[in-house]
């Protein structure tokens, strides 16, 4: 009879690259996807999602179709069949990129017959490439079995983020967290990524053309000091670039290249495109300022888990002041005030406890892209990634 071994599930290929040196027993797949960006239905099928997600994540030119599509049904393909293991290990950090893959198939095993497998969980407040040997196995050693209370906040989150209403994440965060402990701090933090009532930017985007207004004109630069301000680094850099992009364009851009070309993200970082200098545009100084709501000029839609953020007054809005989510009807909007500016706002009450009472950590710097293989993420090694980490988009295809 053939001896079973160990599953162990991370975030992208840096993070499983550092596992599988150091000798991590078992097998070591990479989750990749970047599931902070684009649509998540929650109702799907693993498969049927998995499909969804290859589709968008191919036309963001972040990865080829057949290469994640057939990344992804491998991966299923895995975790589908598990006679052949005795354990599922999820090793996974603190950030949104990681929390949301962690909820994703702490809900996977919760039901039909995953739910049989014997499942344990490492989260680590910071990045796995970074840690010595003695710390991986350490961490493996003391891996802890998933409890039921894990499993029912993770299947409560995982249904809100991929629903339609994202007023149910604050739902699921005016309950008790504390079961996963980084996961309030990361879904704060995608909601921030909504338009913000004061100007319709998200966090994100108003970093990013905070960080051009201070002087960081080239788009790696302005990408790291964005990560910079992070509480928690999520973001690979070919997803960053494509906000760039997002914010540019031949009409009502808010930033352009130096020679007033608009902005077009790289499929792979360039020498040419991290070279070029990001100036702002006075419409984009306005809308930064306040003075104008890009939501009423951008004609881009997005999607953030289960919502669909269409241009134009009505939709979801984050406001900073309250930290929490409002719905604005159209026509209702209030004008901006002139001179308006939004400033970063103390971390939500809700969050994971202070970064002050939390284990210290080396500083991490931006995930660099390393093309995910399948995905933009990599947290290549809480260095700057850049191709996307191969934490999927980079960053964490880890």
């Amino acid at each position: 009879m053939a001896s079973r071994q160990r599953l162990n599930i991370t975030n992208g290929d840096s993070a499983a690259g550092t596992m599988s040196e150091a000798g991590v027993e078992g097998k070591i797949i990479a989750w990749r996807d970047v599931l902070h960006e684009g649509p998540v239905d929650a109702s799907l099928s693993l498969e049927e999602l998995s499909k969804q997600r290859a589709r968008f994540i191919a036309g963001n030119n972040w990865d080829d179709f057949s290469h994640v599509s057939g990344d992804f049904t491998e991966r299923d393909r895995v975790i589908r069949h598990l006679d052949y293991f005795d354990e599922v290990v999820l090793w996974f950090e603190d950030d949104l990129y990681d929390q949301l893959q962690l909820i994703q198939l702490l809900d996977f095993f919760s039901r039909g017959k995953a739910a049989e497998k014997k499942v344990s969980v490492i989260v680590v407040d910071g990045y796995i490439p970074p840690l010595s040997v003695a710390e991986l196995k350490k961490l493996e050693a003391h891996r802890a079995r998933v409890t039921p209370e894990q499993l029912d906040l993770a299947r409560r989150a995982w249904r809100a983020f991929g629903s339609k209403d994202p007023s149910s994440i604050e739902s699921v965060l005016e309950q008790p967290t504390s079961a996963l402990p980084y996961l309030a701090r990361a879904l704060t933090r995608h909601l921030e990524e909504f338009p913000s009532t004061v100007n319709g930017l998200s966090r994100s985007e108003r970093e990013a053309l905070t960080a051009i207004q201070d002087g960081y004109f080239n788009p790696v630069a302005a990408f790291l000091e964005v990560a910079r301000k992070q509480e928690s680094i999520f973001l690979g850099d070919l997803v960053f670039y494509s906000y760039l992009e997002r914010l540019s364009g031949t009409e009502d851009a808010l930033l352009t290249l130096k020679d007033g070309s608009p902005v077009i993200a790289p499929s792979s970082t360039t020498r040419g495109f991290v070279e070029s200098e990001l100036v702002l545009t006075p419409l984009g100084r306005d809308v930064l300022a306040g003075k104008r709501d890009w939501q009423t000029i951008n004609k881009k839609v997005r999607w953030l888990g289960g919502v669909e953020i269409k241009p134009g007054t009505e939709g979801w809005r984050w406001n900073p002041d309250e930290r929490r989510l409002t719905y604005r009807r159209a026509g209702a909007a209030q004008a901006p005030k002139p001179g308006a500016t939004e400033t970063a706002k103390p971390r939500s009450a809700r969050k994971a406890k202070p970064r002050s009472a939390r284990k210290a950590k080396p500083a991490r710097t931006a995930k660099s892209t390393r093309k995910p293989k399948s995905t933009p993420k990599s947290k290549s090694a809480r260095k700057p990634k850049s191709t996307a980490k191969r934490k999927s988009a980079r960053k964490k295809r880890k």
